[in-house]
């Protein structure tokens, strides 16, 4: 279940590893149930977002990260529906060190995050 393919040598490789668990692969083998376990969290965390998109949507900023959170936590709900596990093809490295595989869903989370942030630290910049 794992290949390897480099794009660019010593930083970046398409790789194929499935993780049944979330991120950084915590609870990888807990035997199944956190399956579904992260399903629910996916599926609350959807339906939360959906709210505050449908609360606060003209909030551009606000709305693009919590659009970019939604994308991710849909695409990585989609693949732990249908396969039990998210599929992880994304690895970075250099040297001696590596970042754990992770998908494109994981990288518009990531933004999102960042973009949440960035909203929030405006936001207190704003008020004062």
């Amino acid at each position: 279940d794992f290949e390897r393919v480099p794009v660019i040598a010593g930083f970046f490789d398409l790789t194929l590893v499935y993780n049944k668990g979330a991120a950084f692969s915590f609870l990888a083998d807990a035997g199944g149930w956190q399956r579904w376990l992260f399903t629910a969290i996916g599926v609350v965390a959807t339906i939360f977002i959906v709210f505050m998109l449908w609360r606060h949507g003209t909030q551009r900023l606000f709305g693009w990260s919590l659009t970019l959170i939604l994308g991710g936590a849909v695409g990585n709900l989609i693949d732990r529906i249908l396969h039990g596990q998210v599929t992880d093809f994304v690895l970075l490295y250099w040297q001696g060190y590596h970042f754990p595989a992770f998908n494109l869903a994981d990288s518009a989370i990531t933004a999102g995050a960042v973009l949440l942030v960035v909203d929030e630290l405006l936001r207190v910049r704003r008020v004062r």
